[in-house]
């Protein structure tokens, strides 16, 4: 969406975005882009595609955009997860 909005503001011709994702874990100490040097680390492989009579520098443009989105960024960062059971109805989470 976000690189969607991007092109439509720009006026650029974006066609369509196909995204392929797939995801392994790899030993810490083999990933060169983490600090982390011990366990395991995620590893996600992002495959994009764009569609539409884009300039190279477009194209380079707009995967610049794609890893800035909310999404990437959230999964660029180091993640807590807080789980809590809760009842049925209950959802636990407040404004």
């Amino acid at each position: 969406m976000t690189i969607a909005m991007y092109a439509r503001r720009k006026g650029w011709p974006l066609e369509s975005v196909t995204v392929r994702l797939s995801h392994s874990k790899v030993h810490a100490e083999d990933c060169a882009e983490s600090e982390t040097r011990v366990g395991m680390l995620d590893h996600v492989r992002r495959d994009v595609e764009f569609s539409g009579p884009l300039s190279e520098e477009q194209r380079a443009r707009l995967l610049d955009i794609a890893t800035k989105c909310p999404v990437h960024r959230t999964l660029d960062s180091e993640i807590v997860i807080d789980t809590h059971l809760t009842e049925p109805g209950v959802s636990g989470l407040s404004a």
